[in-house]
């Protein structure tokens, strides 16, 4: 037994005590680094042995919780390491030499320097919380930075404990970070991916010209527009504009099961997101059970197709940054007495050429100039973007939104979903708008 205690405690011991699963980190508060904004404003702060969060449920979802009886969550659960003071007690050996030489002090965890922009965040949950579940993502595409992440509806961590049992019974989920952990089918915005797949792979081009006359049969399915709507001729750019269903599903059945599973791993579709905090996976038909009626509607972002909000934002981000698809990170750097880190921009990967961006930014440009989604216009700014109205079994459409701006030399790229209202251009259109605005404001260069 004695043996067994001491490999317990001097060998195991750290590993233990580091371990996201052993509530005593969360109960370590004193000492615990800080958490801040861009700026330097407090997110979560020690005060004594109490861990509060200034900004309440404004970032709860990105930030997350540290509780000494629920774990931690967010940030406090991915930069636990860091921000865990490392006291004697997670090393037996230093303790007993501490306490012979007399050199014992109580430390202090690195604090987390984030990304984020707190009068973008506002803005963004502003527009998502007229709306009972809702979520964005805004970051820089040029370097990945995400500006605002926001999920509602939210919780106040500060008062968690408290109300953990009503928060885990509560069907709307608000422990639920939908950003980067909520599936959605992601509707006509996907019409940017499967526009940019036909033009890479060459299967169309600006000039092709298709014929919406109302319906599509293919297989056993017919494809509609929304509403029983028809846009009759149309080059790509008015297909685009006008959000064809009809029309993209013969863009889908062009461009084939073989490439479109060969772009969907160009674009990093289904596999993990490297990010600070866990994205959930996409989810999408096995190759072998794609038939032309699926093909058709995964042109149109529909079948099984489901997606975070973060994978829209990075699909957008590709675009505006000529084809490159940024790394999206949450924390700036880390800053501690004996940590000094900072974070670089990466390249996750190029799924398509500079020029077949150019030509998508070009049509996404016209969908807010003369197309579904004019709601997002700025004045004096070009705003380019897609409006997605995802139909999904358990309810009314999902209304979804994506957007950079400006789109000569894009600042900024948000993704916007709204649970179960209807149009996009309606709905998550106006809360897009009104974060680009503030969003460009912030970032001037």
């Amino acid at each position: 037994m004695a043996l067994r205690q001491l490999w317990v405690q001097v060998v195991e011991g750290p590993r233990l005590a580091a371990s996201q699963y052993n509530p005593r980190q969360a109960a370590i508060a004193a000492g615990r680094g800080s958490i801040v904004a861009s700026d330097g404003t407090p997110l979560a702060v020690s005060h004594g042995n109490t861990r509060i969060y200034p900004q309440g449920a404004l970032v709860a979802q990105a930030v997350g919780y540290a509780s000494a009886r629920y774990g931690t969550s967010g940030l406090e659960d991915a930069f636990d390491r860091v921000l865990t003071a490392r006291t004697d007690a997670t090393d037996p050996l230093t303790q007993l030499v501490q306490i012979v030489s007399g050199s014992h002090a109580v430390p202090r965890g690195a604090d987390v320097v984030t990304t984020l922009d707190l009068a973008v965040q506002r803005t963004l949950v502003a527009g998502l919380a007229q709306y009972p579940r809702a979520a964005g993502v805004v970051l820089d595409p040029r370097t990945g930075a995400v500006l605002a992440l926001a999920s509602v509806p939210a919780y106040d961590p500060n008062r968690l404990d408290a109300r953990w049992a009503v928060l885990r019974a509560d069907p709307t989920s608000p422990l639920l970070d939908r950003s980067i952990q909520g599936l959605y089918p992601p509707g006509s915005t996907f019409k940017v991916v499967t526009a940019a797949d036909a033009l890479d792979a060459g299967v169309v081009t600006m000039q092709s010209t298709f014929t919406d006359n109302g319906a599509f049969p293919v297989g056993n399915a017919v494809i509609h527009d929304d509403e029983e709507e028809s846009t009759g001729t149309q080059d790509l750019t008015g297909a685009f504009a006008l959000s064809s269903n009809v029309d993209f599903a013969q863009i889908a059945l062009k461009i084939g099961v073989n490439t479109w599973f060969d772009y969907a791993a160009r674009w990093g579709l289904g596999r993990p997101v490297e990010f600070d905090l866990p994205v959930e996976h996409d989810q999408f038909p096995a190759k072998r059970d794609v038939y032309d009626g699926i093909l058709a509607q995964l042109g149109f972002g529909q079948a099984s197709l489901l997606v975070t909000p973060m994978r829209m934002a990075l699909v957008c981000a590709t675009v505006a940054h000529d084809g490159t698809t940024p790394r999206p990170y949450l924390v700036r750097r880390i800053a501690g007495a004996d940590t000094a880190i900072a974070t670089r921009p990466e390249t996750l990967a190029q799924p398509i050429s500079p020029e077949t961006a150019h030509q998508v930014r070009s049509m996404m440009i016209q969908v807010v100039r003369r197309g579904t989604g004019t709601a997002a216009q700025l004045p004096g700014v070009t705003v380019a973007g897609k409006t997605g109205t995802a139909t999904n079994p358990h309810g009314r459409s999902h209304a979804w939104f994506v957007a950079f701006a400006p789109a000569e030399a894009p600042r900024v790229a948000v993704a916007i979903v709204v649970e179960n209202v209807g149009y996009g251009g309606t709905y998550a259109a106006p809360i897009a708008r009104d974060v680009l605005r503030v969003a460009l404001a912030r970032s001037r260069t």
